[in-house]
Order: structure tokens, then sequence, then C-alpha cells
């Protein structure tokens, strides 16, 4: 691993059982320049931690929640830039110098990338075009478009809140009230297979609901029951 320092960043991926996708995603952060890559794992009973070894990459352990795990590998980051990457998203070629020069920006502490996701179909399109405006016209950006920051930005607002569910929302919101949120128009690339799983248009009508449940007060834990509840129902 290397050691960062002046502007270096460093890459957050936590993980579960994400064997078949964690090879493509470490090998999306190469090549880069003055990047660290950190897996946290979250107790993955398949090749996950296995594989990240193998690519010479630093992996750890923490409890297996997403926030926890995030800020578990911030805490031991040593880059002035964090991105929070999913284990199933790939980065486009040259995203070090794109996150190094948005965060150059006026006011800018954060940001993130469009989203494209990693299957033709006409009803995923529409899925992005409103990502996408959502993060322009709202600036809130989900986790899958690899939210990065500043490591100052990020201590300033306090981590991510170590909730069940809607860690990235939260942190987000957090980050709107002192910073721009900046962003980058070239996309990640992730898995469709949350949205093919459970259908493109009840996965998206869902992810509205667990937006509105939340800001109207309904605690993240009952989110998350009703969530994975939804997630399991159809396997």
């Amino acid at each position: 691993m290397e050691n960062c320092h002046n502007a270096c960043i460093s890459i957050i991926i936590p993980t579960l059982n994400e064997a078949n996708n964690i090879a493509d995603t470490i090998n999306s952060t190469q090549p880069s320049t003055k990047v660290e890559v950190i897996v946290v794992d979250g107790g993955s009973n398949d090749n996950t931690t296995a594989i990240a070894q193998s690519l010479g990459i630093t992996v750890i352990s923490s409890l297996p929640s997403r926030a926890v795990q995030m800020n578990t590998g911030a805490a031991i980051s040593s880059g002035e830039i964090l991105l929070f990457l999913h284990a199933d998203t790939r980065l486009p070629k040259g995203f070090d110098d794109m996150i190094r020069i948005a965060l150059q920006a006026h006011r800018t502490t954060a940001g993130a990338f469009t989203l494209k996701i990693d299957a033709p179909n006409w009803g995923l399109r529409l899925v992005e075009w409103g990502v996408k405006w959502r993060s322009r016209l709202w600036q809130m950006p989900y986790g899958d478009q690899a939210i990065f920051l500043t490591k100052e930005g990020f201590e300033k607002v306090g981590a991510f809140p170590e909730i069940p569910i809607m860690e990235d929302f939260q942190l987000i919101k957090k980050l709107k009230a002192i910073s721009k949120i900046t962003l980058i128009n070239t996309p990640v690339i992730t898995s469709p297979r949350r949205w093919l799983t459970k259908g493109i248009i009840k996965t998206t009508l869902l992810n509205q609901v667990i937006v509105i449940a939340y800001l109207l007060g309904v605690s993240p834990k009952r989110i998350r029951k009703w969530y994975c509840r939804e997630k399991f129902s159809r396997i």
C-alpha cells in the first residue's frame, strides 16, 4: 500500500461476498497516481478477501455494516481525499485526475460521478437519466455513484452515520450544508443486479419510498427490514 499525502486518494471498498465483482472493481482503480486501495470486509464466506489480497490490496475486517466498514477504512487511510466505492462498481479511466480537478473548484468539498448501469435495457437508461438530474438539480448523489470528498470535510461532518441504511443520503445532506457537491459527467459503471432481481419499476419505486420514509422520520432499522424483505421475497 502506498503511503499517501499531497492530494493522494484513498479508495475504500466495503465488501460482503463480492467474489464475482471485486477483481474488476479493484482493477478499475489502475493505472492511477497517488492512490491507495483499502478493502474492508464484513465477514465474507466466499473468496472475496483472497482475491483482493492476491491483487496486492490492503484488506481489513470489520462488523458487517456498510457505514461501519467505510468509517473503518477511512480511519486507517492516509490520503487527503477519500473515495467510497461499491464493490460492484467500476471507475472510469483517469478518475484520479478528474477527482482532483473537481475538488479544486471554489467551495467544493465533495462530489460523485454520473451513473451507468451495465445492462442494455431501455428502462435502465431512464433510471440513469433520473439519477443524473437528481444529482444535478438537488445535489444528492448516492453511494453507487462513487462519492468522493476531502478527508477534512469527512471529519467535519462526523463521518458516515452508523445506521443500517441511508448512510450515504445523510452524509451528502450534511455535506451540502458546508459545500458544493460536484457531479463528474464521466460515469462509473455499476452492476444491474438489484434492478434486474426485483424489476426496474419496483426497484425505483422502492428507492423512492425508502427516501420518503426516512424523511418522514421512520427509523433506518425499520426501513432496512422493509428493504431486506423486498430484496429476498423473489429469491
